[in-house]
């Protein structure tokens, strides 16, 4: 199947975008060879160990599969494709664009779980449009049915996904249960990232071509330049992530959304491997990416964010209400020079102590990338001290950590010479 070993279709750039003609409909995916079994569920399922889940921890597919197939009978699939980090498009550009991709990977892994019933998780409502007129276009062997959600930090976490439904609100639970052992209607359930599917559908297609597929991962950069939107392969560094954006000298980046926190500039020659980013305490999570322009304060960027997590809080748990509103209390105290001598302090107390507790990862993010501050700039947080910083003047705005999608992607983002695709 020509050009299926790649999420970009045939004919398009190496760059995703909102080019004319991308979206697939059923008649060109099928033959193009959508929706073929080149080999069967149990062979899939070896074939795949090495891919990790695109949602944001990145934990093995294909363990994730083998535990809801071994959890009890009549298993549930569910595509997830409720994009919480505001820095994220690629899932709701997957849905919008390669809807039967989608479906197809939903479908395989609903053979190889024994699962009878799928579902589409989306709070985009073109991405929602879409998935349907697919599914209309083509009946699927598997049931499927497409729920809404309103678009919030936490509605993607899989207990809220379940939560959602099962019919209650989009709100995490306590675990355990987990969704593979207790999930929607009670029964073992698999709550997979869209493009975690996608890759399934990829490889299933054209096994041979796996680990580059595996390998690869679309990417949401941001920065100083216009947002783009990539395919590129394990082992690009960040620098030339960069430099393709259009933040050239970036003074630094945030990492994987809200969830990897904040590195420096000393650390841009790192490559995008979910290993060695966390061998460097930082992380891919959904693949955002946030440049830092060469003038612009991470104090400030910081500020932003904390702000919208504490506004994102479910406000379920008291630690977390109450964490993400002193970290950013904290945080904005630095950029408008109301800091007292004690705050450094009690931002590294918090951001040690408060992650891994509240029933989701949203306080975790929260005091994580303050952490990240403290170890990455921890000259420049103290000199806010002193004197208040002129780059800080503005107040926080969440508009500086988003990305809309569609956009027109216009650099390439070229593929190193000295990366094998084989490693």
């Amino acid at each position: 199947m020509t050009g299926t070993d790649s999420l970009i279709p045939p004919g398009t750039p190496s760059v995703l975008g909102a080019a004319p003609g991308v979206t697939e409909d059923a008649g060109a995916y099928v033959a193009a060879g959508g929706y073929r079994r080149a080999i069967g569920a149990a062979e899939l399922l070896d074939r795949i160990d090495g891919l990790r889940g695109r949602g944001g921890a990145g934990f093995p597919t294909a363990a994730k599969l083998r535990a809801v197939r071994d959890a009890g009978p009549r298993p549930v699939v569910v595509a997830n494709g409720e994009e919480g980090e505001p820095g994220s498009v690629k899932d709701r550009w997957l849905l919008r664009a390669r809807p039967h991709l989608v479906l197809d990977g939903l479908a395989l892994a609903a053979e190889i779980t024994g699962a009878e019933r799928g579902y589409v998780y989306v709070s985009d409502t073109a991405a929602g449009e879409r998935i349907r007129r697919a599914l209309a276009e083509r009946t699927p062997q598997l049931p499927c049915d497409v729920v809404d959600t309103p678009h919030t930090y936490v509605a993607g976490e899989e207990t809220a996904v379940v939560r959602r439904i099962n019919g209650g609100p989009a709100l995490p639970t306590a675990k355990p249960p987990r969704p593979y052992q207790q999930g929607v209607g009670g029964a073992p359930t698999l709550v997979a990232n869209v493009e975690t599917l996608a890759r399934i559908a990829l490889i299933a297609a054209q096994p041979d071509h796996r680990r580059r597929t595996a390998r690869a991962t679309l990417v949401t950069l941001a920065g100083g330049g216009d947002p783009l939107l990539a395919e590129v392969p394990y082992g690009c560094t960040l620098r030339t992530l960069a430099q393709a954006q259009g933040t050239p000298e970036p003074a630094g980046a945030l990492m994987g959304g809200l969830f990897g926190g904040l590195i420096g500039p000393g650390r841009l020659d790192l490559a995008l491997d979910p290993d060695t980013l966390a061998a460097a305490g930082t992380a891919l999570g959904c693949g955002a990416i946030r440049f830092l322009a060469p003038d612009e304060c991470p104090v400030s960027l910081v500020s932003a964010a904390l702000a919208h997590l504490a506004a994102e809080s479910a406000r379920q748990c008291g630690i977390c209400v109450a964490g993400t509103g002193s970290l950013r209390d904290a945080v904005g105290a630095l950029t408008n020079g109301t800091a007292d001598s004690g705050l450094l302090t009690r931002l590294q107390r918090w951001s040690t102590s408060l992650p891994g507790r509240g029933a989701c990862g949203l306080l975790g993010a929260a005091a994580g990338t303050t952490g990240s501050l403290l170890r990455a700039f921890p000259d420049l947080v103290r000199a806010h001290l002193d004197a208040p910083c002129p780059g800080c003047a503005a107040p926080a705005d969440v508009g500086r950590l988003t990305v809309s999608v569609p956009y027109v992607a216009r650099r390439s983002v070229p593929r190193p010479r000295s990366v094998s695709s084989s490693r």
